[in-house]
């Protein structure tokens, strides 16, 4: 394969990535939008489905500064979506986590995206989707370049 090749490839796969990235913030952006949600609210309600992270972690990992984020979860918190507390194991850290009422709207949400992307997935193969999770995840990996 020659150099040419090699940058013709990979150009082909920015592509793709980025039509794959508008085709999946659209579903997320109108899901949002039917919920009066933004899609960084969406993608806050994301990460705390299976964590409970400090502010300043979560702003770090949105790429927010820690005012901006502040705000994000007071509007979510006065929607009694999420809410603040002390870290059991260090009094002074203050996690952020899915309420009751935040866990339910962020289940429900879930299943709209994970229905509305199901007639795309399903042109693909099993052995396709498992190829794909795989090839996907190192590049999904935070440890890997951003």
């Amino acid at each position: 394969m020659t150099s040419e090749d090699t940058e013709d490839s990979l150009d082909a796969l920015v592509d793709a990535l980025v039509r794959s990235t508008f085709q999946v913030t659209g579903v997320l952006t109108r899901i949002g939008a039917e919920n009066d949600l933004s899609l960084t609210q969406l993608r806050v309600f994301g990460i705390l489905r299976d964590r409970r992270p400090r502010v300043t972690e979560l702003a770090a990992y949105l790429g927010l500064d820690k005012s901006t984020m502040s705000g994000l979860i007071d509007r979510a918190e006065r929607r009694g979506l999420l809410a603040r507390g002390k870290n059991p194991h260090d009094g002074r850290a203050v996690e952020v986590f899915l309420t009751p009422a935040g866990r339910e709207l962020t289940q429900r949400l879930y299943l709209e995206v994970r229905h509305t992307l199901a007639p795309a997935l399903g042109r693909l193969r099993p052995e396709q989707r498992e190829q794909l999770l795989g090839l996907l995840e190192p590049l999904l990996d935070p440890g890997g370049a951003q």
